[in-house]
């Protein structure tokens, strides 16, 4: 086989498997029903976890904006946050700081101080492209920035360190990419950056434990989908974009 089978190619071979596996039942071939069941067993083994290496899982990793409420079980939520900081940093300094929200109280206080302090400003030529959406609809009520996710992972670094902002993506993609693995959804928030000058959000997350010389650069919302099965949307979709140019 060139290639390594994606999952189209198992649910194919699986489903024709299947219908094999039903005749030779109704037709009562116990022996060959047994070893058809086991080439069965050993597909579904092999899609399970030959679809999951890492190409598959960037390839599939999709923003997810509706969550359920039922809390992340904890080893799967370390098993997020160890991705997180495993993540590379300039020169290995490793000072990204994961401040891991999922007091319900707090959640709520976030989103009301987020939205209040988006609704005082005014969309102008220079912010629309970046926050005039969320200007826009923290004037109309009801903004919750986060997406009603269970859990938000404020990632800060040094406020005035030359790679703040690579050190923090690289942990939250790598955060990003652990939650797909673990049938976790998730989706990148930019607010609490937008407003990291803002001193009612700084105060505020002073008092939550964030550093007086950092500042936000990042923020994960983390949860099960709200979805019939609770998986996020793992559909495999064309890139359009992000031009490649080969040297040589």
């Amino acid at each position: 086989m060139e290639n390594q089978p994606n999952a189209e190619w198992f649910e194919h071979v699986i489903s024709k498997l299947e219908d094999v596996d039903d005749v030779l039942l109704m037709e009562g071939h116990q022996k060959s029903h047994k070893k058809v069941s086991d080439a069965l067993e050993l597909l579904n083994w092999a899609e399970e976890n030959l679809t999951r290496g890492a190409l598959p899982c960037i390839a599939t990793r999709h923003s997810t904006r509706k969550f359920r409420q039922e809390p992340i079980e904890e080893e799967k939520l370390r098993q997020v946050i160890e991705a997180g900081r495993q993540a590379p940093s300039g020169k290995n300094k490793q000072q990204n700081h994961f401040l891991v929200v999922r007091d319900k109280a707090v959640l709520e206080r976030l989103v009301e101080l987020v939205q209040q302090e988006f609704a005082k400003m005014e969309i102008t030529d220079e912010n629309s492209e970046d926050i005039g959406g969320a200007i826009r609809l923290a004037k109309k009520g009801n903004y919750v920035f986060k997406y009603n996710a269970p859990c938000l992972i404020i990632v800060a670094n040094k406020r005035n360190y030359g790679n703040r902002y690579a050190d923090t993506a690289c942990a939250i993609e790598n955060m990003m990419l652990a939650a797909n693995a673990l049938d976790l959804g998730s989706c990148w928030i930019n607010q609490l950056r937008w407003l990291k000058d803002n001193p009612v959000i700084m105060e505020y997350l002073y008092e939550l434990g964030l550093h007086e010389e950092e500042a936000v650069f990042g923020s994960l919302s983390l949860g099960y989908a709200d979805s019939e099965d609770g998986l996020p949307n793992r559909r495999m979709v064309p890139i359009k974009g992000n031009e490649v140019t080969y040297i040589g």
